[in-house]
């Protein structure tokens, strides 16, 4: 068995490829499915964010297992076979573990020490789960990871202040204003007339931001009004208006900075709307949602300027050197719990001795049982049967656990193979290496 990941980041691909492979929550299952159908493919998850496409999965055979799954992401995307593998990227074993766990702690993110991609894995962690599609192996994997993740931003800085996409893309709109006025600084937005679409986890964060950084009122767009008027509730200090999304014209005319990021599957705004506005007005439009709810041609429209997440790069650089020393504390953390887990997997390949061990005692467990039943007579109450029973699998335990433990505790392969190979001899030839029985590794 082989452990993998094969995906894309903001590090391979462009957000237009991106968001050909993002996978949303309702289709996830489905997609989980359809990986499992593959006989390569033993256990699989799937993280999906608007930076990344990540699947993470137990295979057969390494080169065969990448290939079914990079079949399916083409599949998925639309996009030949020759158009998409440039972007993808397949690590395998140890450094797909190191990969998860850095992507767990923040340190793979756009925004180095991001808080929002722990809740992610969570997330993923969870939908496995609940859809059947990890076992044994991804389930401790994704719980290490959980773990890690946690660990970093309790034994360490990176995540106290750690800038979010929500934040980068509030001081995007900052630095923008300020490059209109001449500065190359972050300037308030007490001036602009912002508006948001979208009433989700991002939209709230946006909301906290902008707020900070100097929002006097704002506009909630969503195509449920009841939805954002609960989100709207919980900034009583902050005037926000909420619509419909009926409104967005209206809205995209007398506004000067909007924001987007809601679950649409298609362009909210693209240059024939907007060119079929009465517009008087500078427009910015920021778009931190994958796929993009704004088409790239908005930007062809008078008087626009597109943003999206690629275009956060700018802003993030700025807040990355001080985070670079903490990111160096948190890869000792990182090594530790890599170890930690393969261990633990180096462990899984005396299972099968282990295993035929416990078969081989409890068989002749069962005979001398037996054996003494019967010279015992019939007189014995079932009392007395199931006190026998008890001490004599009590006995088998007792033997087991020594071996097991010996056996199961970090040590060089070489010392493991050695000690399997002693256990054989000392209780004799219990069972065939052939019996049906597969190992972790």
């Amino acid at each position: 068995m082989h452990l993998a990941v094969v995906g894309l980041s903001h590090r391979t691909a462009p957000v237009e490829i991106r968001e050909r492979l993002s996978i949303p929550e309702h289709s996830l299952e489905v997609s989980l499915k359809e990986l499992r159908s593959s006989d390569q493919v033993l256990e699989a998850s799937i993280l999906s964010t608007c930076n990344r496409l990540e699947i993470y999965s137990l295979l057969k055979q390494p080169q065969q297992g990448v290939e079914a799954i990079q079949d399916f992401l083409a599949s998925h995307s639309g996009l030949p076979g020759l158009e998409l593998k440039p972007h993808l990227f397949a690590l395998h074993h140890e450094e797909a573990i190191q990969h998860l766990l850095r992507v767990s702690s923040g340190l793979d993110s756009l925004v180095l020490g991001e808080g929002q991609i722990l809740s992610q894995v969570k997330k993923m962690y969870r939908l496995g789960q609940d859809h059947q599609s990890i076992g044994p192996i991804l389930n401790r994997l994704l719980n290490q990871a959980v773990s890690t993740g946690k660990r970093v931003r309790t034994e360490t800085n990176l995540g106290s202040g750690a800038v979010s996409i929500s934040s980068a893309a509030v001081e995007l709109a900052q630095l923008k204003v300020g490059q209109e006025q001449g500065l190359d600084e972050l300037v308030s937005l007490n001036s602009e007339q912002i508006a948001v679409v979208g009433a989700g986890r991002m939209a709230r964060l946006l909301i906290q931001h902008l707020q900070a950084k100097g929002a006097r009122e704002l506009v909630l767009v969503n195509r449920t009004v009841a939805k954002a008027e609960l989100l709207a509730a919980d900034f009583p200090e902050l005037p926000i208006n909420c619509v419909g999304l009926d409104q967005l014209n209206n809205k995209l005319i007398s506004s000067s900075l909007l924001f987007t990021s809601t679950g649409a599957d298609e362009p909210l705004i693209n240059c024939q709307r907007l060119n079929g506005l009465m517009r008087t007005q500078r427009l910015m439009l920021i778009d931190i949602g994958v796929p993009r709810n704004i088409s790239s041609d908005a930007s062809l429209s008078r008087n626009v300027q597109c943003f999206d997440v690629d275009d956060l790069q700018e802003v993030v650089d700025r807040n990355q050197a001080a985070r670079r020393e903490l990111a160096l504390q948190a890869e000792v953390l990182l090594e530790e719990d890599q170890r930690a887990f393969l261990e633990w997997w180096d462990g899984l390949e005396a299972v099968p001795t282990i295993n035929r061990l416990r078969r081989h005692l409890e068989d002749l467990r069962q005979q001398e049982l037996l054996k003494a039943l019967s010279r015992m007579g019939a007189d014995l109450s079932d009392r007395e049967r199931k006190v026998i029973e008890a001490l004599t699998k009590g006995i088998i335990n007792k033997v087991l656990h020594g071996p097991t433990t010996a056996l199961r505790a970090p040590q060089p392969r070489a010392a493991r193979l050695q000690a399997m190979e002693a256990l054989e001899k000392l209780f004799g030839p219990f069972a065939a290496p052939g019996d049906g029985e597969s190992s972790g590794s």
